[in-house]
Protein backbone atom coordinates (compact mmCIF):
# COMPACT_ATOMS: atom_id res chain seq x y z
CA UNK A 1 0.00 0.00 0.00
CA UNK A 2 1.21 3.71 -0.58
CA UNK A 3 -0.03 7.32 -0.53
CA UNK A 4 -0.60 8.20 2.83
CA UNK A 5 -0.24 5.37 5.13
CA UNK A 6 0.66 6.18 8.81
CA UNK A 7 1.99 3.18 11.19
CA UNK A 8 1.27 3.02 14.63
CA UNK A 9 2.26 0.28 17.45
CA UNK A 10 1.21 -3.49 16.73
CA UNK A 11 -0.52 -5.19 19.13
CA UNK A 12 1.13 -8.73 19.50
CA UNK A 13 -1.50 -11.14 17.86
CA UNK A 14 -2.42 -14.73 18.86
CA UNK A 15 -2.20 -15.51 15.55
CA UNK A 16 -2.05 -13.83 12.01
CA UNK A 17 -3.88 -14.48 9.06
CA UNK A 18 -1.57 -15.91 6.95
CA UNK A 19 -0.95 -18.62 9.23
CA UNK A 20 -4.30 -18.88 10.15
CA UNK A 21 -4.92 -19.57 6.47
CA UNK A 22 -1.80 -21.95 6.17
CA UNK A 23 -3.63 -24.02 9.31
CA UNK A 24 -7.01 -23.86 7.26
CA UNK A 25 -5.45 -25.41 4.46
CA UNK A 26 -3.24 -27.50 5.71
CA UNK A 27 -6.49 -29.27 7.04
CA UNK A 28 -8.86 -29.29 4.30
CA UNK A 29 -6.00 -30.01 1.15
CA UNK A 30 -6.39 -33.75 2.02
CA UNK A 31 -9.72 -33.48 0.62
CA UNK A 32 -8.32 -33.22 -2.85
CA UNK A 33 -8.07 -37.12 -2.97
CA UNK A 34 -11.32 -37.69 -3.83
CA UNK A 35 -13.72 -40.89 -5.40
CA UNK A 36 -14.76 -40.57 -8.81
CA UNK A 37 -18.05 -40.72 -10.22
CA UNK A 38 -20.28 -41.25 -13.56
CA UNK A 39 -22.31 -38.67 -13.76
CA UNK A 40 -24.95 -37.69 -16.73
CA UNK A 41 -23.43 -35.03 -19.03
CA UNK A 42 -26.90 -32.63 -17.87
CA UNK A 43 -25.38 -32.67 -14.72
CA UNK A 44 -21.81 -32.05 -14.89
CA UNK A 45 -21.50 -28.32 -15.02
CA UNK A 46 -18.98 -26.97 -12.61
CA UNK A 47 -17.73 -30.54 -12.00
CA UNK A 48 -13.82 -31.41 -12.13
CA UNK A 49 -12.95 -33.76 -14.70
CA UNK A 50 -11.20 -36.73 -13.83
CA UNK A 51 -9.84 -38.43 -16.58
CA UNK A 52 -9.06 -37.43 -20.15
CA UNK A 53 -11.61 -37.41 -22.68
CA UNK A 54 -11.24 -38.72 -26.09
CA UNK A 55 -13.01 -38.43 -29.14
CA UNK A 56 -14.51 -41.80 -29.84
CA UNK A 57 -15.22 -40.51 -33.65
CA UNK A 58 -14.52 -37.88 -35.80
CA UNK A 59 -16.42 -34.39 -35.83
CA UNK A 60 -18.08 -33.72 -38.60
CA UNK A 61 -19.22 -37.01 -38.93
CA UNK A 62 -19.69 -36.81 -42.35
CA UNK A 63 -19.34 -34.86 -45.63
CA UNK A 64 -21.96 -32.24 -45.03
CA UNK A 65 -22.95 -28.57 -46.28
CA UNK A 66 -21.77 -25.11 -44.65
CA UNK A 67 -24.40 -23.49 -46.68
CA UNK A 68 -28.07 -23.91 -47.92
CA UNK A 69 -27.14 -24.00 -51.94
CA UNK A 70 -26.73 -26.66 -54.37
CA UNK A 71 -23.67 -29.40 -54.68
CA UNK A 72 -22.71 -28.89 -57.64
CA UNK A 73 -19.41 -30.51 -59.09
CA UNK A 74 -17.10 -28.03 -59.50
CA UNK A 75 -16.21 -28.42 -63.26
CA UNK A 76 -19.81 -28.01 -64.46
CA UNK A 77 -19.62 -24.65 -62.90
CA UNK A 78 -16.49 -23.57 -64.35
CA UNK A 79 -17.94 -21.51 -66.58
CA UNK A 80 -21.00 -19.18 -65.20
CA UNK A 81 -24.05 -18.28 -65.60
CA UNK A 82 -25.14 -21.57 -66.29
CA UNK A 83 -28.35 -23.86 -66.20
CA UNK A 84 -28.09 -27.08 -64.44
CA UNK A 85 -30.81 -29.77 -64.13
CA UNK A 86 -32.13 -30.10 -60.66
CA UNK A 87 -31.19 -34.22 -59.42
CA UNK A 88 -33.62 -33.98 -56.10
CA UNK A 89 -32.97 -32.13 -52.40
CA UNK A 90 -31.17 -33.33 -49.25
CA UNK A 91 -32.32 -32.26 -46.21
CA UNK A 92 -30.36 -32.31 -42.73
CA UNK A 93 -30.59 -35.59 -41.31
CA UNK A 94 -31.62 -37.15 -44.48
CA UNK A 95 -29.83 -40.38 -44.89
CA UNK A 96 -29.34 -43.06 -48.27
CA UNK A 97 -29.39 -40.37 -50.75
CA UNK A 98 -28.82 -41.00 -54.39
CA UNK A 99 -25.66 -39.77 -55.99
CA UNK A 100 -25.71 -36.76 -57.94
CA UNK A 101 -25.96 -37.26 -61.98
CA UNK A 102 -23.40 -35.19 -64.23
CA UNK A 103 -23.57 -32.43 -65.27
CA UNK A 104 -26.62 -31.77 -62.45
CA UNK A 105 -27.55 -29.99 -59.12
CA UNK A 106 -29.16 -31.17 -56.03
CA UNK A 107 -30.36 -28.91 -53.61
CA UNK A 108 -28.42 -29.28 -50.37
CA UNK A 109 -29.58 -27.94 -46.30
CA UNK A 110 -26.82 -26.80 -44.17
CA UNK A 111 -25.31 -29.92 -42.21
CA UNK A 112 -27.10 -32.08 -45.07
CA UNK A 113 -24.76 -34.71 -46.36
CA UNK A 114 -22.89 -34.07 -49.44
CA UNK A 115 -24.15 -36.60 -52.30
CA UNK A 116 -21.50 -38.79 -53.07
CA UNK A 117 -20.52 -36.96 -57.09
CA UNK A 118 -20.37 -33.51 -55.69
CA UNK A 119 -17.61 -31.65 -54.61
CA UNK A 120 -18.81 -28.09 -53.69
CA UNK A 121 -21.60 -26.29 -52.42
CA UNK A 122 -22.82 -23.12 -54.09
CA UNK A 123 -24.78 -20.50 -51.59
CA UNK A 124 -28.38 -20.06 -52.55
CA UNK A 125 -27.74 -15.96 -52.52
CA UNK A 126 -25.78 -17.39 -55.79
CA UNK A 127 -28.41 -18.40 -58.29
CA UNK A 128 -31.97 -18.84 -58.91
CA UNK A 129 -34.43 -21.14 -59.61
CA UNK A 130 -36.83 -21.86 -62.84
CA UNK A 131 -38.83 -24.67 -62.31
CA UNK A 132 -37.08 -27.74 -62.76
CA UNK A 133 -33.81 -25.89 -62.93
CA UNK A 134 -31.60 -23.95 -61.48
CA UNK A 135 -29.45 -21.24 -62.71
CA UNK A 136 -25.40 -20.42 -61.31
CA UNK A 137 -24.24 -17.41 -61.51
CA UNK A 138 -20.73 -18.03 -59.53
CA UNK A 139 -18.91 -20.75 -59.63
CA UNK A 140 -17.16 -22.49 -56.73
CA UNK A 141 -14.31 -24.34 -56.46
CA UNK A 142 -13.29 -27.94 -55.30
CA UNK A 143 -14.45 -27.83 -51.13
CA UNK A 144 -16.17 -24.58 -50.90
CA UNK A 145 -18.76 -24.82 -48.17
CA UNK A 146 -17.99 -28.93 -47.51
CA UNK A 147 -17.09 -29.52 -44.47
CA UNK A 148 -14.94 -32.85 -44.80
CA UNK A 149 -15.54 -35.73 -41.54
CA UNK A 150 -12.89 -35.13 -39.29
CA UNK A 151 -11.74 -31.46 -39.47
CA UNK A 152 -12.44 -30.12 -35.74
CA UNK A 153 -11.79 -33.22 -34.32
CA UNK A 154 -10.17 -37.09 -35.03
CA UNK A 155 -11.25 -40.19 -34.07
CA UNK A 156 -8.89 -40.44 -30.82
CA UNK A 157 -7.71 -37.36 -30.64
CA UNK A 158 -7.45 -35.54 -26.96
CA UNK A 159 -11.28 -33.47 -26.44
CA UNK A 160 -10.63 -32.50 -22.94
CA UNK A 161 -8.32 -33.16 -20.25
CA UNK A 162 -8.33 -34.68 -17.03
CA UNK A 163 -8.37 -31.75 -14.08
CA UNK A 164 -10.75 -29.05 -16.49
CA UNK A 165 -13.52 -27.91 -14.45
CA UNK A 166 -16.32 -27.88 -17.05
CA UNK A 167 -18.06 -25.15 -18.27
CA UNK A 168 -20.38 -24.54 -21.51
CA UNK A 169 -17.72 -25.16 -24.20
CA UNK A 170 -16.30 -28.35 -22.79
CA UNK A 171 -19.56 -29.92 -23.11
CA UNK A 172 -20.87 -28.71 -25.70
CA UNK A 173 -17.44 -30.21 -27.49
CA UNK A 174 -18.25 -33.48 -25.11
CA UNK A 175 -21.77 -33.77 -26.32
CA UNK A 176 -21.72 -33.45 -30.21
CA UNK A 177 -19.22 -37.01 -29.18
CA UNK A 178 -22.34 -38.57 -28.00
CA UNK A 179 -20.98 -39.00 -24.50
CA UNK A 180 -23.69 -39.40 -22.35
CA UNK A 181 -22.06 -39.83 -19.12
CA UNK A 182 -18.44 -38.29 -17.91
CA UNK A 183 -16.20 -39.24 -15.12
CA UNK A 184 -15.79 -36.56 -12.76
CA UNK A 185 -14.49 -35.94 -9.00
CA UNK A 186 -16.91 -36.14 -6.38
CA UNK A 187 -17.75 -32.98 -5.06
CA UNK A 188 -16.09 -31.68 -1.28
CA UNK A 189 -19.20 -32.54 0.69
CA UNK A 190 -19.98 -29.81 3.58
CA UNK A 191 -22.48 -29.57 6.14
CA UNK A 192 -23.07 -26.40 7.76
CA UNK A 193 -24.08 -26.14 11.83
CA UNK A 194 -25.29 -23.00 13.16
CA UNK A 195 -25.45 -22.57 16.84
CA UNK A 196 -27.52 -19.62 19.73
CA UNK A 197 -30.48 -20.05 21.44
CA UNK A 198 -31.84 -16.48 20.01
CA UNK A 199 -31.61 -17.65 16.08
CA UNK A 200 -35.02 -18.39 14.54
CA UNK A 201 -35.83 -19.49 11.07
CA UNK A 202 -37.61 -17.33 8.55
CA UNK A 203 -41.28 -17.09 8.57
CA UNK A 204 -41.41 -17.35 12.53
CA UNK A 205 -42.68 -14.09 14.91
CA UNK A 206 -39.47 -13.04 16.67
CA UNK A 207 -39.81 -12.38 20.14
CA UNK A 208 -37.52 -9.88 22.48
CA UNK A 209 -34.56 -10.85 22.04
CA UNK A 210 -34.75 -13.08 19.09
CA UNK A 211 -33.51 -12.60 15.20
CA UNK A 212 -33.25 -14.51 12.01
CA UNK A 213 -30.76 -17.14 10.91
CA UNK A 214 -29.14 -15.73 8.26
CA UNK A 215 -25.57 -17.49 8.50
CA UNK A 216 -27.26 -21.30 7.73
CA UNK A 217 -28.73 -20.42 4.77
CA UNK A 218 -25.61 -17.95 3.63
CA UNK A 219 -22.81 -19.95 4.32
CA UNK A 220 -24.68 -22.64 2.13
CA UNK A 221 -24.98 -20.31 -0.48
CA UNK A 222 -20.91 -19.60 -0.48
CA UNK A 223 -20.15 -23.02 -0.31
CA UNK A 224 -22.24 -23.93 -3.11
CA UNK A 225 -20.88 -20.50 -5.06
CA UNK A 226 -17.52 -22.18 -4.73
CA UNK A 227 -18.11 -25.59 -5.99
CA UNK A 228 -18.87 -27.13 -2.70
CA UNK A 229 -22.03 -29.97 -2.47
CA UNK A 230 -24.26 -28.80 1.05
CA UNK A 231 -25.05 -31.74 2.22
CA UNK A 232 -27.05 -30.27 5.23
CA UNK A 233 -27.75 -26.97 6.93
CA UNK A 234 -28.58 -27.52 10.42
CA UNK A 235 -28.95 -25.34 13.82
CA UNK A 236 -28.41 -26.39 17.46
CA UNK A 237 -29.44 -24.18 20.83
CA UNK A 238 -26.36 -23.65 23.16
CA UNK A 239 -26.99 -27.02 24.44
CA UNK A 240 -23.97 -29.31 24.52
CA UNK A 241 -25.46 -32.17 24.13
CA UNK A 242 -27.98 -31.11 21.41
CA UNK A 243 -24.46 -29.57 19.33
CA UNK A 244 -22.97 -33.04 20.38
CA UNK A 245 -25.71 -34.81 18.13
CA UNK A 246 -25.68 -32.50 15.29
CA UNK A 247 -22.26 -32.67 15.06
CA UNK A 248 -22.49 -35.95 14.84
CA UNK A 249 -24.89 -36.44 12.37
CA UNK A 250 -22.90 -33.88 10.21
CA UNK A 251 -19.41 -35.44 10.19
CA UNK A 252 -21.70 -39.00 9.19
CA UNK A 253 -22.29 -37.08 5.94
CA UNK A 254 -20.04 -34.56 5.17
CA UNK A 255 -16.29 -34.23 4.18
CA UNK A 256 -16.26 -31.27 6.43
CA UNK A 257 -18.34 -28.88 8.87
CA UNK A 258 -18.63 -25.67 9.27
CA UNK A 259 -20.17 -24.17 12.13
CA UNK A 260 -21.14 -20.11 13.51
CA UNK A 261 -21.04 -19.05 17.16
CA UNK A 262 -20.45 -20.46 20.10
CA UNK A 263 -16.30 -19.65 19.80
CA UNK A 264 -15.62 -16.57 21.98
CA UNK A 265 -15.28 -15.72 25.40
CA UNK A 266 -19.10 -15.63 26.45
CA UNK A 267 -20.57 -18.33 29.29
CA UNK A 268 -22.17 -20.08 26.52
CA UNK A 269 -19.95 -20.94 23.94
CA UNK A 270 -20.88 -24.17 22.92
CA UNK A 271 -18.89 -24.94 20.21
CA UNK A 272 -15.65 -24.14 21.59
CA UNK A 273 -17.00 -26.02 25.21
CA UNK A 274 -17.54 -28.88 22.84
CA UNK A 275 -14.66 -29.53 20.43
CA UNK A 276 -12.08 -27.95 22.91
CA UNK A 277 -12.22 -31.65 24.60
CA UNK A 278 -11.65 -33.10 21.68
CA UNK A 279 -8.46 -31.50 20.79
CA UNK A 280 -10.05 -28.33 19.40
CA UNK A 281 -7.99 -25.09 19.24
CA UNK A 282 -9.77 -22.18 19.59
CA UNK A 283 -8.43 -18.28 19.93
CA UNK A 284 -7.92 -14.95 18.45
CA UNK A 285 -6.59 -14.08 14.83
CA UNK A 286 -5.42 -10.57 14.10
CA UNK A 287 -8.04 -9.71 11.96
CA UNK A 288 -11.08 -7.56 12.09
CA UNK A 289 -14.31 -8.98 11.76
CA UNK A 290 -13.65 -12.22 12.40
CA UNK A 291 -10.62 -12.71 15.42
CA UNK A 292 -12.60 -15.94 17.38
CA UNK A 293 -11.60 -18.54 15.05
CA UNK A 294 -11.53 -22.46 15.71
CA UNK A 295 -9.90 -25.28 13.79
CA UNK A 296 -10.95 -28.98 15.29
CA UNK A 297 -11.23 -32.75 13.71
CA UNK A 298 -14.19 -34.42 15.09
CA UNK A 299 -14.69 -38.06 13.88
CA UNK A 300 -11.90 -37.44 11.41
CA UNK A 301 -13.54 -34.54 9.75
CA UNK A 302 -12.57 -31.23 9.84
CA UNK A 303 -14.53 -28.46 11.59
CA UNK A 304 -13.77 -25.11 10.78
CA UNK A 305 -15.61 -22.59 13.20
CA UNK A 306 -16.31 -19.08 12.92
CA UNK A 307 -17.90 -16.41 14.96
CA UNK A 308 -21.57 -15.73 15.27
CA UNK A 309 -21.97 -12.03 13.86
CA UNK A 310 -23.27 -12.46 10.39
CA UNK A 311 -20.22 -10.26 8.30
CA UNK A 312 -17.79 -11.45 10.96
CA UNK A 313 -18.98 -15.28 9.73
CA UNK A 314 -19.33 -14.39 5.95
CA UNK A 315 -15.88 -12.40 6.24
CA UNK A 316 -14.35 -15.82 7.57
CA UNK A 317 -15.38 -17.52 5.16
CA UNK A 318 -14.41 -15.57 2.33
CA UNK A 319 -10.58 -14.95 3.92
CA UNK A 320 -10.09 -18.37 5.17
CA UNK A 321 -12.15 -20.53 3.54
CA UNK A 322 -12.77 -19.90 -0.12
CA UNK A 323 -9.49 -19.88 -1.29
CA UNK A 324 -8.89 -23.63 -0.82
CA UNK A 325 -12.23 -24.76 -1.50
CA UNK A 326 -11.90 -22.80 -5.12
CA UNK A 327 -8.35 -24.87 -5.55
CA UNK A 328 -9.86 -28.69 -4.37
CA UNK A 329 -12.78 -27.44 -6.88
CA UNK A 330 -10.80 -26.69 -9.94
CA UNK A 331 -11.78 -23.12 -9.54
CA UNK A 332 -9.56 -20.14 -10.53
CA UNK A 333 -8.38 -18.43 -7.65
CA UNK A 334 -10.54 -15.49 -6.01
CA UNK A 335 -9.27 -12.41 -8.30
CA UNK A 336 -7.81 -9.27 -6.51
CA UNK A 337 -6.53 -5.47 -7.88
CA UNK A 338 -4.91 -2.87 -6.63
CA UNK A 339 -6.75 0.18 -6.79
CA UNK A 340 -7.41 3.60 -5.49
CA UNK A 341 -9.10 4.20 -2.29
CA UNK A 342 -11.80 6.69 -2.30
CA UNK A 343 -12.54 7.23 1.10
CA UNK A 344 -10.24 7.54 4.18
CA UNK A 345 -10.08 5.04 6.33
CA UNK A 346 -9.10 3.93 9.95
CA UNK A 347 -8.17 0.81 11.22
CA UNK A 348 -7.24 -0.79 14.17
CA UNK A 349 -3.25 -1.63 14.63
CA UNK A 350 -2.19 -4.94 14.61
CA UNK A 351 -5.60 -6.35 13.26
CA UNK A 352 -5.59 -6.83 9.56
CA UNK A 353 -8.98 -5.36 8.85
CA UNK A 354 -11.18 -6.69 5.73
CA UNK A 355 -13.41 -3.47 4.90
CA UNK A 356 -16.49 -4.36 2.76
CA UNK A 357 -15.96 -1.57 -0.78
CA UNK A 358 -17.89 -0.90 -3.67
CA UNK A 359 -15.68 -0.70 -6.94
CA UNK A 360 -16.96 2.08 -10.00
CA UNK A 361 -14.56 2.99 -12.74
CA UNK A 362 -12.44 6.05 -10.33
CA UNK A 363 -11.63 3.27 -7.51
CA UNK A 364 -13.31 2.02 -4.15
CA UNK A 365 -15.86 3.33 -1.89
CA UNK A 366 -16.86 2.00 1.82
CA UNK A 367 -19.77 0.37 1.50
CA UNK A 368 -20.45 0.40 5.36
CA UNK A 369 -18.81 0.49 8.46
CA UNK A 370 -16.59 -1.45 9.59
CA UNK A 371 -19.20 -3.35 12.48
CA UNK A 372 -19.64 -7.35 12.08
CA UNK A 373 -23.80 -6.92 13.01
CA UNK A 374 -23.75 -4.54 9.66
CA UNK A 375 -25.37 -7.29 6.95
CA UNK A 376 -27.47 -5.32 5.41
CA UNK A 377 -24.85 -3.00 4.25
CA UNK A 378 -22.85 -5.70 3.41
CA UNK A 379 -25.21 -6.47 0.17
CA UNK A 380 -24.04 -3.19 -1.40
CA UNK A 381 -20.66 -4.54 -1.21
CA UNK A 382 -18.68 -6.31 -4.06
CA UNK A 383 -15.55 -6.57 -2.85
CA UNK A 384 -12.94 -6.80 0.67
CA UNK A 385 -10.82 -4.03 0.78
CA UNK A 386 -7.58 -5.31 2.61
CA UNK A 387 -5.66 -3.02 5.16
CA UNK A 388 -2.58 -4.52 6.32
CA UNK A 389 -1.82 -4.88 10.24
CA UNK A 390 0.67 -2.35 10.38
CA UNK A 391 -1.36 0.53 8.88
CA UNK A 392 -3.60 2.56 11.37
CA UNK A 393 -5.02 5.47 8.79
CA UNK A 394 -5.19 5.63 5.33
CA UNK A 395 -5.88 8.88 2.69
CA UNK A 396 -8.33 8.87 0.18
CA UNK A 397 -6.24 7.99 -3.42
CA UNK A 398 -3.89 5.42 -1.67
CA UNK A 399 -3.80 2.22 -3.64
CA UNK A 400 -5.04 -0.65 -1.48
CA UNK A 401 -5.50 -4.29 -2.60
CA UNK A 402 -9.31 -5.73 -3.04
CA UNK A 403 -10.69 -9.08 -3.44
CA UNK A 404 -13.73 -9.74 -5.17
CA UNK A 405 -16.28 -10.59 -3.39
Amino acid sequence: MSGGGRTGPIAVPARSVEEHLRRVEELLRPLAIRDVQDVAMADTLGRRLARDVHAPLDLPVFRNSGMDGYAVRAASVSVTPVTLPLAGVVAAGQTGQAPLPPGAAMKVMTGAPIPSGADCVVPVEDTHTDGPTVTIERGRKTGDFVREPGVDVRSGELLVSAGTTLGPRHIAALAAVGLPILPVFRRVRAAVLTTGDELMPAGVPLRPGQIYNSNGIALAAALTANGVEVVSVEHSRDDPAEFGERLAAATARADVVFTSGGVSKGDFEVVKDVLSTRGGEFGSVAVQPGGPQGLSVSDGVPVLSFPGNPVSTMVSFEVFARPILRELAGLPPVPTHDVALLDPVRSPAGRRQFLRGRLDDAGVWLASGPGSHLVAAMAHADVLIDIAPEITELAAGSIVKVREL
